[in-house]
């Protein structure tokens, strides 16, 4: 070949590198990569994308269970061993709360397993709120409203008595009694988050608060470490509730299981005995603080705890009293568990102001940076004396620890 054909041979294979790099550059998706960042709002076709952007938008339960909805776009695809998510209820107005608590998780636990989020509310969560709370972490982020029925009156509730009960409970100072939204907030969290369909199809949830703090690393999987070992609760705070805002809870559920006792855990297995300091005559109001708990959903939907909170409900008490769902959830668990499906992270340092969980163990506080002179587990406040009289190895020693956790720790590598 000619010196001037191979020049023309080479000017030709230029002018088509260069038409094939602009289209490559210009035309859509023609890499098969992800789009420019859009604005908010802007349609972005998911299913065509091999890496998805975070853009914010409502997800169907189906895209979530599939995988197909937004997630960040240095996504971890390797999926949970086990179905697992984080759960919070807020408000947009508890943006900073929220994002706060996020970085908190992420920068203790998640940033090594990427378990998703279901954010939900009881009105549409604005665009900034999604926008803010999805950058904060590489795990998929869900955004979910509150179903009315789930959040106003039923039928059977004298919407007079219930205004009346508020009037008088806020005139006696008991805390939240005259909030009206707190009820519903309580009664929501008892009996229907479970429900919500972006919570189908999972086994596990931790529940998040905004506005709350996590003092220790944890490089094992929480939720695998629950699954394997069937633990179907697991707590770090324990204290008395209010007694003046459930004077007829524990009749209520006495009466309950006293009609329904194939829903008892086999008699002497339970942690029934926690609640009552005179053989059962009266509740002590010792409950698992439930702004911090790791629980198993399927436990949730049983039968049993369906037809208990159902039991609940009928009688009014979260409008004509102020039942909380610490301690619903609390009667629940003491009553239907087995002690050993109730599990303490001792090795998770939590705040939720004011109270403090901080390990005071050597060998866990290495990985912590709280002031165990704060921990509030032996405070008078605190029912976890109670409870290690009943489960006097409810702590965990070193060597337990050890070999409950390490089968489920990150790599070292």
């Amino acid at each position: 070949m000619s010196k001037r054909r191979q020049t023309l041979a080479l000017q030709i294979l230029s002018v088509v590198a260069v038409i094939f790099m602009i289209g490559y550059v210009t035309i859509p998706h023609m890499s098969g990569g992800p789009p420019s960042l859009a604005r908010p709002g802007t349609k972005i076709d998911y299913k065509n994308l091999t890496n998805p952007v975070t853009t914010p938008k409502e997800v169907t339960n189906k895209d979530f269970m599939s995988g197909s909805g937004p997630g960040n776009a240095n996504m971890v695809t390797k999926k949970p061993k086990v179905k697992a998510a984080f759960v919070m209820l807020a408000r947009n107005s508890n943006l900073d709360g929220a994002r706060s608590s996020i970085q908190q998780m992420e920068d203790r636990f998640n940033r090594n397993f990427n378990y998703p989020y279901i954010f939900l509310n009881d009105e549409e969560f604005t665009d900034e709120f999604k926008e803010m709370t999805s950058s904060m972490t590489k795990a998929q982020t869900f955004y979910g409203v509150v179903p009315r029925e789930h959040w106003s009156y039923p039928d059977h509730i004298d919407t007079e008595k219930a205004a009346e009960t508020r009037r008088t409970m806020e005139e006696k100072g008991i805390i939240y009694g005259g909030s009206e939204s707190y009820r519903h907030m309580c009664r929501y969290q008892s009996g229907f988050f479970f429900r919500h369909p972006l919570l189908d199809g999972y086994e596990y949830y931790w529940r998040v608060e905004p506005d709350i703090s996590y003092f220790c690393d944890v490089d094992y999987d929480v939720f695998q470490m629950m699954k394997d070992n069937d633990y179907k609760y697991g707590w770090t705070v324990s204290l008395t509730e209010y007694m003046e805002t459930i004077p007829t809870l524990w009749k209520t559920t006495r009466d309950f299981f006293q009609q329904n006792p194939q829903y008892l855990a086999p008699k002497g297995e339970s942690v029934e005995p926690w609640l009552t300091d005179n053989n059962f005559e009266t509740y002590n109001g010792c409950h698992f603080w439930s702004n911090f708990e790791i629980g198993s959903l399927e436990f949730l939907r049983s039968e049993a705890y369906m037809k208990y909170f159902e039991h609940l409900d009928r009688a009014g008490g979260f409008f004509y009293e102020r039942w909380g769902d610490a301690p619903v959830h609390s009667l629940a668990v003491a009553h239907m568990l087995p002690s050993d499906q109730i599990h303490f992270f001792n090795d998770i340092g939590y705040l939720h102001n004011p109270l403090t969980h901080c390990p005071t163990e050597k060998y866990l506080r290495a990985k912590c940076h709280c002031n165990s002179a704060v921990n509030f587990d032996w405070d008078a406040w605190s029912c976890a004396n109670r409870y290690k009289r009943l489960v006097p190895d409810f702590v965990w020693n070193e060597k337990t620890y050890n070999e409950k956790t390490d089968p489920y720790r990150i790599s070292k590598k």
